[in-house]
């Protein structure tokens, strides 16, 4: 298996043709795995905010200033998320409208202009979709794609890249009722396949190489479903909320 960097030095704008950018950048073979890092896809796809131009709610300046935050910033993650599930120690834990529990509602400061930020694309699935259909038209090659983030673990110090949107790849191996080396059956293990190819891409990106797309190639795949839902656990299922 190789893991390939894509580098881009030019700055996303809005109506990017990102499926282009990557086949100028780097040579596409059947069966890669593209995992493309959601900022730029946030990018193109509008979801930029100047900050000067939020409006921040009553219940947005309580929490901001009970927790040494933007206000601005806290009325778009409020915006952003369907319920705060912890603040502590200046962390805001929300689930998103998409049903991820992650920080700040996946609002991010970084390598964006000052006074602006990024919001997570409306549907990360779509848009891996878009990208994936765009190099299918071009190169008549079939690919899969992942949109990864960052995100923080409960458990665990340091973060990890997650895949918040799919498209050609499904995100769970489930070995349920299989045999292990000595002949045990399997009930529960199933391994997050695209979570795990989404981190494997993070050893290439980095965070300021100017590579935000990788490629996963020579990795075999199933293709059976492509909802990035399928992992997200329930909240009757979360054994922590």
């Amino acid at each position: 298996m190789q893991v390939i960097p894509v580098h881009i030095s030019n700055e996303i704008e809005v109506n990017d043709d990102l499926a282009e950018l990557i086949l100028s950048s780097q040579e596409i073979k059947e069966g890669d795995i593209l995992v493309i890092a959601q900022k730029i896809i946030s990018k193109q796809e509008g979801r930029i905010i100047e900050l000067s131009k939020i409006e921040p709610s009553l219940l947005a300046q309580g929490i901001a200033s009970q927790y040494n935050k933007d206000p601005r910033i806290v009325e778009l993650i409020l915006s952003e998320s369907k319920k705060i599930v912890r603040m502590q120690n200046g962390v805001i834990i929300v689930e998103t409208n998409h049903g991820f529990i992650c920080a700040n509602a996946g609002i991010d400061e970084s390598n964006v202009k000052d006074g602006f930020v990024t919001l997570l694309p409306v549907d990360s699935d779509l848009s891996a979709k878009k990208i994936r259909d765009g190099i299918l038209n071009k190169t008549r090659k079939n690919i899969a794609v992942v949109v990864s983030d960052t995100f923080g673990r409960p458990f665990r110090n340091g973060q990890t890249n997650c895949a918040i949107g799919l498209s050609g790849i499904t995100p769970i191996l489930d070995y349920a009722g299989t045999q292990d080396a000595f002949g045990n059956i399997l009930r529960v293990t199933a391994i997050a396949i695209s979570d795990e190819i989404a981190s494997t891409a993070e050893l290439v990106m980095g965070k300021n190489n100017k590579c935000p797309v990788a490629i996963i190639r020579d990795y075999k795949f199933s293709n059976e479903s492509e909802n990035i839902s399928e992992i997200i656990r329930p909240e009757n299922e979360d054994l922590f909320r």
